[in-house]
């Protein structure tokens, strides 16, 4: 989902601006002749104190502005083909669309949104996820969560997405997005706040081409994406979370730029073992100059673990296109094929 400051973000922010909290004055508290004077004094500034709290605690709210998210990273290029052919019998119809199109290497699922306004805020969001992973691993307990994709819908007629499949990987992928929400604001960031998580995969929006609207483009037309209305596009394997900006340059290969990761689920036996190889081999760090004493310990290891970390993740994603990529029985790129499951299928409009 999050390709830049997406319409869905914008929809969050202007919902946060609308929430409603409880007013708090001096004018509240109750009046007691029997009080001392003290007690009184006290007790004003202590209502001053919440008074002050509570107003910036609105304004941060309706300065809320995502910029970061969690995203589970689209790897499987079956999937990311097929949605490329999506892409194209859109584009067919109206070249002007090509501009609203996700580009290649963006494809994801958002986790989770958030609000990372300086380094430090950052450098707190990358110890959030990292402290996240064992909660995670407790939710796989080892397994493969396996994520299928099939059919289309769109937000309000702005947003193109293709549909996560319902079934037993909707329970824990929900967990883990709470689990993150909470573990992110329990540091103090500004996170999810009421946004309600729907895993999907955004494949176009209109708002990356504005201009669209004034040319007469102003809704998402179902008949553009029709004969992909049960298409099947693939499976997924949730075995990596990464730290995303939506503001940053992109990487060369079109994935958003990345603060941190983490590896998880069945995966993750594997590159432990890759971990501690890379550790071990890892030279220690010279002493520092500072008065004589030692350099900061913690920040060098959590360098040396982050690229320690990056090195795993590339040996791991290598793995999986060597085998998540190769072509499953029953999975055809052929939209005919998909056709014929339409009698059985049903209406599945779920719209937000």
């Amino acid at each position: 989902m999050c390709d830049g400051a997406s319409s869905e973000e914008a929809e969050a922010a202007e919902s946060l601006s609308c929430m409603p909290f409880a007013t708090l004055g001096i004018g509240d508290a109750r009046e007691d002749t029997d009080v001392p004077q003290i007690n009184s004094k006290k007790s004003e500034e202590k209502e001053s104190i919440k008074s002050e709290q509570e107003n910036k605690r609105k304004k941060h709210h309706k300065d809320y502005q995502p910029n970061y998210f969690l995203s589970i990273p689209i790897t499987n290029k079956k999937i990311t083909g097929e949605i490329k052919t999506l892409q194209n019998a859109i584009i067919q119809q109206d070249k002007r669309l090509a501009k609203a199109m996700v580009g290649d290497g963006s494809f994801h699922i958002t986790l989770l949104v958030m609000q990372l306004l300086n380094e430090d805020e950052v450098n707190i969001g990358v110890d959030a996820l990292l402290e996240l992973k064992p909660s995670v691993e407790d939710v796989l307990r080892g397994r493969r969560l396996t994520l299928p994709f099939q059919g289309i819908d769109t937000f309000r007629s702005q947003v193109g997405f293709v549909k996560l499949v319902d079934g037993d990987h909707i329970p824990p992928l929900l967990e883990i997005a709470e689990m993150a929400q909470r573990m992110f604001q329990e540091k103090g960031i500004v996170a999810g706040e009421n946004r309600s998580f729907k895993p999907h995969l955004t494949f176009m929006k209109l708002s990356k081409a504005p201009w669209l609207r004034k040319r007469g483009v102003k809704k998402i037309d179902p008949a553009w994406y029709e004969k992909f209305i049960h298409h099947r596009f693939g499976e997924e394997t949730l075995y990596r979370i990464d730290l995303c900006s939506m503001e940053k340059k992109k990487q060369s290969d079109g994935y958003y730029h990345c603060e941190s990761s983490i590896v998880v689920g069945e995966l993750e036996s594997s590159s432990s073992a890759v971990l501690q190889r890379y550790t071990k081999d890892t030279p220690t760090w010279p002493s520092g100059d500072k008065s004589g004493g030692e350099p900061d310990d913690a920040e060098l290891v959590k360098l040396s673990k982050r690229l320690v970390e990056n090195a795993v993740l590339k040996a791991v994603q290598q793995y999986l296109e060597e085998t998540q990529n190769k072509k499953q029985p029953g999975e055809g790129s052929s939209v005919k094929a998909e056709e014929a499951d339409r009698s059985g299928s049903g209406s599945d409009n779920n719209r937000k």
